[in-house]
C-alpha cells in the first residue's frame, strides 16, 4: 500500500518514540531501529498504509523510496511501471508533470475529511477503487487463501451490504448504461452483463456471493430484473457492482485487529486500578466515609497490583518489548502513549508513597489534600486512553467526544465493584457507599453506551462498526455480556438489597460485563477494512 505522505500525518503524532517523522521534503519516513512495535501508527493511519514487518518486528510502510530520492532518482514503482501510470514529483513546482496532471485532470484523494491533507491522488478514481467496502467480497478470489491469511476469506466478513449499495447507486446521479430488454451483446452475452441467465430463465440475478441468485435473493424493490424503470435501475446497479467493482485481488490484510486481547484487557485492568483508589479517596475527601488509613492502604495495594498488571499487558503487546522504556527515555510529546506512560508512572509513584505511609503508620495518607491528589492521578490514569484512541484516526467509532467521560464512568463502575469486594476484608461499612457509586456508574455507563452506539454517526465506518456491535458478530458479547450481565443484572441485584453480599455480587457481574464491553468496543472498529 502506498503511503499518502500526509501534510498532517496522524502516524507521526501518535508514534511515541518518533520512529516516524515528516522530512523537510514532505516524505513521511520511518526508522526500524527506533520503533518499539506498539502498532499505534497502524491505528492512526486512515489509509492502512502501515504494517508490521515480520523480519524486523517493527512498523514499516512505503517511504517514497527516500533512499532513491536522496540520490536523485524516482521511486521504484514509478521506474518499473511500463505505462507511466504512476506519476511522482514536486507538487510545489508548477513545471512538473505531477503538478500539471493534478491541475488538468479530475483527481480524487482518499478520506480528505480526515484533515490529513493526503498527497496521493487518483486520476478518475472511481468509488469502487478508492473506497473500501464498496466492492463485493466473494468467498474465494485470487490470493485470498494464503495458508496464514485465512481470515481474509470474504465469507467471514460483513463489509458489504449489497442491497443498500445497489439501491444507493440506483438513486444516485450515475448513469447506469445497459442494453435494453436483454438485447444480445457482441460477445454473445445478454444486455444485463452476462450474469443474469436471461437466455435460460429470464429472472436470475447476480447473488451477493458472486454467483447467480434466485428470485428470492433479489429485494422486492428490484422486481424480476426487467420491469419498470425503478426496479430496472436497482437490478442494473446489482449487475454493475459485480461486473465493474468486484474484488479479485488484495494484499492479504494481515494486520486486522492489530490491538488484540492485550489492549482490551489493559483498559479493563486500568479501570480497576484507577477506580479502586478513586472511589474510596473521593468518599473520604467528601466526608461520606470516615477517614481510614487501613482502607486507603488496602485500596492502594489492590490498585498497585492492577497497575502493574496493566503495565505488563502494555509491554506484552509490543513487538519489541525490550524497548518499552524508550517511551519514557525517547519521548514524542505529541503522542498520548507517552503522556499516558508518564501519568501511569506518576500514579504508581504516588501509590508507592501512600503504601509507605501506611506501613509506617504516618498520618498523611488520610489527609484530604493528599487524597484529592491521588484522585486526580487516578482520574488521569482512567481517561488518558480516550485521547490516545482519538489519535487513532483510522478508527472512526473511537472518535467519540464523550469517550473521556465514558472512561471515567467505567473507572467508577470498576471502583465501586472493587470497593464492595473490599468489604469482605473487614470494611463492612463500604456496602452503602459502594452501592451508590456502582449504581451511579452503571447508569452513566449505560447512557454513554446509548449516545456512542445507538445515535447516528458522522461516517459510514463508524455506523458499520456500531452495527457490528449491536447486530453483527459482536452482538452476543455486547447484549449478553455488556448489557445484561454487565448492567441489567447488577442494577437488579442492587435494587433487591443493599447488604454487602448483594453489592459484592452486583460488583462482580459489573466487572464481567465491563470486560465484555471493552472487548466489543476495542475489537469491532478494527474489523472495518481501511484498504
Amino acid at each position: 500500500m502506498r503511503c499518502n505522505h500526509c501534510n498532517d500525518s496522524p502516524c507521526t503524532d501518535v508514534c511515541p518514540v518518533t520512529a516516524l517523522w515528516e522530512r523537510d521534503d514532505g516524505i513521511v519516513d520511518f526508522d526500524t531501529e527506533r520503533c518499539i512495535g506498539c502498532k499505534a501508527c497502524m491505528q492512526g493511519c486512515p489509509y492502512d498504509a502501515l504494517y508490521i514487518d515480520p523480519e524486523t518486528s517493527t512498523a514499516a510502510k512505503c517511504n517514497y523510496c527516500s533512499h532513491r530520492v536522496d540520490s536523485g532518482r524516482e521511486p521504484a514503482c514509478v521506474t518499473v511501471c511500463p505505462e507511466d501510470a504512476i506519476v511522482a514529483g514536486d507538487m510545489e513546482d508548477p513545471d512538473t508533470e505531477i503538478t500539471r496532471t493534478v491541475s488538468n485532470q479530475e483527481v480524487q484523494a482518499r478520506k480528505p475529511e480526515k484533515g490529513t491533507e493526503p498527497k496521493l491522488f487518483y486520476v478518475d478514481g472511481d468509488e469502487g477503487s478508492v473506497t473500501p467496502g464498496t466492492t463485493g467480497r466473494e468467498e474465494h478470489y485470487m490470493w485470498s487463501d494464503a495458508p496464514t491469511q485465512t481470515e481474509v476469506q470474504g465469507g467471514e466478513r460483513e463489509d458489504f451490504d449489497l442491497q443498500r449499495a445497489a439501491e444507493s447507486l440506483a438513486n444516485s446521479d450515475v448513469t447506469l448504461s445497459s442494453s435494453s430488454d436483454g438485447e444480445a451483446r457482441a460477445d454473445g452475452g445478454c444486455g444485463c452483463g452476462g450474469n443474469c441467465r436471461c437466455q435460460s430463465d429470464g429472472d436470475g440475478q447476480v447473488a451477493s456471493d458472486g454467483g447467480v441468485a434466485t428470485s428470492a435473493d433479489v429485494p422486492a424493490s428490484s422486481g424480476s430484473g426487467h420491469g419498470d424503470s425503478s426496479s430496472g435501475s436497482v437490478t442494473r446497479a446489482y449487475e454493475l457492482l459485480h461486473e465493474e467493482a468486484r474484488r479479485v485481488y488484495d494484499i492479504g490484510e494481515s494486520h486486522y485487529q492489530s490491538w488484540g486481547w492485550e489492549v482490551y484487557s489493559y483498559t479493563w485492568t486500568k479501570s480497576i486500578s484507577a477506580g479502586v483508589f478513586l472511589v474510596p479517596a473521593l468518599l473520604m475527601a467528601l466526608g461520606i466515609v470516615e477517614p481510614s488509613a487501613s482502607l486507603i492502604g488496602a485500596s492502594s495495594l489492590v490498585s498497585m497490583a492492577f497497575l502493574g498488571l496493566t503495565g505488563l499487558l502494555l509491554i506484552v503487546d509490543l513487538e519489541q518489548p525490550q524497548r518499552f522504556h524508550w517511551v519514557l527515555l525517547r519521548p514524542n510529546w505529541n503522542s498520548w502513549l507517552v503522556k499516558g506512560a508518564y501519568i501511569i508512572t506518576a500514579y504508581g509513584a504516588y501509590l508507592a508513597v501512600v503504601l509507605a505511609g501506611w506501613f509506617l503508620e504516618l498520618g498523611y495518607v488520610t489527609n484530604p489534600a493528599v487524597l484529592l491528589v491521588g484522585a486526580a492521578l487516578a482520574t488521569a490514569t482512567a481517561v488518558y486512553t480516550a485521547f490516545l484512541f482519538s489519535q487513532s484516526k483510522g478508527r472512526d467509532l473511537w472518535q467519540s467526544p464523550a469517550m473521556p467521560l465514558h472512561m471515567f464512568a467505567q473507572a467508577v463502575v470498576a471502583g465501586g465493584a472493587a470497593t464492595a469486594l473490599l468489604g469482605f476484608a473487614g470494611f463492612e461499612g463500604l456496602a452503602g457507599p459502594s452501592r451508590l457509586a456502582l449504581a451511579a456508574g452503571l447508569l452513566t455507563h449505560l447512557a454513554l453506551i446509548a449516545s456512542e452506539i445507538f445515535t447516528p454517526h458522522q461516517t459510514e465506518d463508524a455506523e458499520e462498526a456500531a452495527a457490528r456491535i449491536v447486530r453483527g458478530r459482536f452482538r452476543t458479547a455486547f447484549w449478553l455480556g455488556g448489557i445484561v450481565v454487565g448492567i441489567v443484572l447488577p442494577l437488579a441485584v442492587l435494587a433487591a438489597g443493599g447488604s454487602l453480599p448483594f453489592v459484592a455480587l452486583a460488583g462482580g457481574l459489573a466487572l464481567v460485563g465491563l470486560f465484555a464491553f471493552e472487548y466489543c468496543w476495542i475489537t469491532a472498529p478494527q474489523t472495518i477494512s481501511l484498504a
